[in-house]
């Protein structure tokens, strides 16, 4: 494919940010809206790029975009659905909290929390959480991955199977049509699995961009979980998984005429 300079750049800030956004883009080429669109159209007709609603993002089918990178992909959205998150997790409650940026924003969203315990193999929640005296940090031993600061390995798995805890904020790195919960890593995966079957109520974070992202490696299953909090959930048949599993869907985006 023939791509024009405004093309190639686009496509090197997808590759450096993991999204780009059709208003943004246009402000920034000082062009029209729709003819950032037609420039994202003959990116994804070509397959270097993939749609998602009001821009594009990188594809990532085996590698993840990068941790920094993932952090700016829908910030806000992930902000809100760490409030919301944390609005249903008491005060002298004892949870997991999995690796991944938008569970990272629950951590950040429970520090006026009093009396948790907090079981983490994800380092930045750790680092974050340990200096407030009211929360106990327990942090699983393990292969530390360089890229994100998560713990993984059979080791960790073996450090999660030691407890039963009352809530588990777990996220994903994709999410299926079919409802499946997937991810890149095999061995973070394992300690995810881990999570879910020795936590009461399973609390899943993820914006919306994760529906338009594919990754080989299955979690489970979105009816594996209690709670699904997501700013929009674009999917029909996701939300019918949900109203059928008895998976209590909580939407943060307004817009999106939310439920909870």
């Amino acid at each position: 494919m023939y791509l024009s300079g405004r093309q190639a750049e686009i496509l090197e800030l997808a590759k450096t940010e993991g999204r780009v956004l059709v208003e943004e883009l246009a402000q920034r080429f000082s062009v029209t809206p729709q003819t950032i669109r037609k420039d994202l159209n003959d990116l994804c007709d070509a397959r270097v790029l993939n749609r998602i609603h009001g821009g594009a993002i990188f594809p990532s089918g085996k590698e993840n975009v990068k941790y920094d990178a993932r952090r700016q992909i829908a910030a806000g959205e992930k902000q809100a659905i760490g409030r919301a998150a944390a609005a249903l997790i008491p005060d002298n409650a004892s949870l997991f909290i999995n690796i991944g940026t938008t569970t990272e924003a629950v951590g950040e969203a429970l520090l006026d929390h009093r009396e948790l315990m907090v079981i983490t193999n994800n380092i930045n929640v750790a680092n974050r959480l340990r200096v407030f005296p009211s929360i106990e940090v327990v942090i699983a031993g393990g292969v530390v991955r360089g890229s994100d600061g998560g713990i993984v390995g059979e080791a960790a798995v073996d450090f999660i199977k030691q407890f039963k805890v009352d809530f588990a904020v777990i996220g994903a790195s994709a999410i299926d049509h079919d409802g499946a919960l997937l991810d890149f890593d095999f061995r973070e995966v394992k300690v995810a699995q881990a999570i879910i079957a020795n936590a009461r109520h399973v609390i899943l974070v993820s914006d919306s961009t994760k529906f338009e992202r594919t990754a080989p490696v299955r979690i489970g299953h979105i009816s594996q979980v209690q709670t699904f909090i997501t700013d929009r959930c674009i999917i029909e048949n996701v939300r019918q998984i949900c109203a059928e599993q008895d998976v209590r869907l909580i939407e943060t985006d307004a817009s999106s005429g939310a439920r909870f």
